[in-house]
């Protein structure tokens, strides 16, 4: 079936691919979130712990909302660990890094979505598509109170 949503087929498909990279970043750094979460150590677990876990369920629900725009545009959201972790500017860890280290790479892991999720916005408003627009400067607004709340943490 056609979709008639004031996109065309070249728009709708630049455009998840722009939400897709998005996607990957925030998939990566939920996986980092959680595994930092579960492996803290060190004086200041108890707080870490509790507020790792409040960023990665976060970071889980703007996974959802952001695969369904993907869908919205007619176009499928990724199906492997694999895609997704070819599409995001996202490193994983091959250790387990030191309290300090895990905020640090958190804030970056932050600073990259709104990197990434610029580049989606700039898109979505040379397209015109609002709703795109209305997706992902929150998600933006998100990323750059955690990566202040985490940098407070380290001061």
């Amino acid at each position: 079936m056609d979709i008639n949503m004031g996109l065309d087929k070249a728009q709708r498909e630049a455009m998840a691919e722009a939400v897709g990279a998005l996607l990957a970043d925030t998939y990566a750094l939920y996986f980092k979130t959680h595994a930092y979460h579960w492996n803290v150590t060190g004086p200041r677990f108890h707080d870490l712990h509790t507020m790792f876990e409040l960023q990665y369920n976060e970071l889980w629900t703007a996974t959802d909302a952001i695969a369904e725009r993907i869908r919205a545009l007619g176009v499928m959201a990724p199906i492997s660990y694999g895609e997704m972790a070819a599409n995001s500017a996202i490193g994983f860890d091959d250790a387990t890094p030191d309290a300090d280290t895990m905020v640090a790479n958190l804030v970056s892991g932050h600073e990259q979505v709104v990197a990434t999720a610029r580049k989606a916005l700039k898109l979505a408003e040379d397209n015109g598509d609002e709703a795109t627009s209305d997706l992902v400067a929150p998600r933006i607004t998100a990323h750059e109170k955690t990566a202040w709340m985490l940098r407070a943490t380290l001061a």
